[in-house]
């Protein structure tokens, strides 16, 4: 189980790193908001540490993007602000849970082992996305409307398979250039248009209730009706 911990105290972070590798952990650390912000571009964890106060980009700057691409992974804040509002800023920012400095170790390995628990059973039970009589099951990779199975090529997965999972969210065509193309959207080419197009002809045309919506000027959504 691989965690991220961004905490710009190098004592702190190595008293952590060292208490995690001990219970089995695989943990990478930080030391500013700057390098925080490229491991989360880059990989994948099952829990996310961030101090609040850190150098460059501050742990709710990056909580906020953590969110925004691992929209399942729990993130945990750590810091010395202990006031109400502070708490409330931290959970807006989409926080899981907040531990006030200093704090026991063993806390910290307790409230760990609840949220990776938590997304654990989250996960297992997102395996299969619904909306409407659409299903896609992300471990076959088979996708049914109505009880009948719609062959799509890998592409058309992938985008399906995000706009399923940012359902009821307006997707511009930036992020979805980023996230199933993994490029730079060029605004001289209309492919994402395009594949738009091939999965509203297999997933809606024939059906009374549409499910991919254009939103003049913003992007796409996946909505029932």
């Amino acid at each position: 189980m691989k965690l991220l911990l961004v905490e710009d105290e190098p004592k702190l972070a190595s008293f952590i790193q060292k208490g995690f590798a001990n219970e089995g952990y695989d943990i990478e650390v930080a030391y500013d908001g700057r390098v925080g912000q490229s491991l989360l571009r880059q990989n994948s964890y099952a829990l996310v540490i961030l101090d609040v106060n850190l150098p460059y980009l501050n742990g709710l700057e990056l909580c906020r993007l953590s969110r925004q691409l691992h929209p399942t992974v729990p993130v945990l804040l750590l810091t010395a602000l202990d006031s109400l509002d502070d708490k409330v800023l931290g959970f807006e920012a989409g926080a899981d849970d907040y531990l006030v400095k200093p704090f026991e170790f063993k806390e910290l390995l307790l409230r760990t082992r609840v949220l990776t628990r938590r997304a654990t059973e989250a996960s297992a039970v997102r395996r299969v996305l619904r909306m409407a009589d659409l299903e896609l099951n992300l471990e076959s990779k088979i996708v049914t409307r109505g009880g009948q199975r719609i062959e799509l090529t890998t592409k058309e997965y992938a985008l399906l398979e995000y706009l399923l999972l940012n359902r009821g969210k307006v997707i511009s065509r930036v992020d979805i250039a980023e996230k199933v193309w993994e490029l730079n959207f060029d605004t001289n080419t209309n492919v994402i248009d395009v594949y738009v197009s091939y999965l509203r002809k297999k997933l809606d045309k024939g059906y009374p209730i549409k499910l991919i919506h254009t939103v003049v000027g913003m992007g796409y959504v996946m909505r029932e009706g």
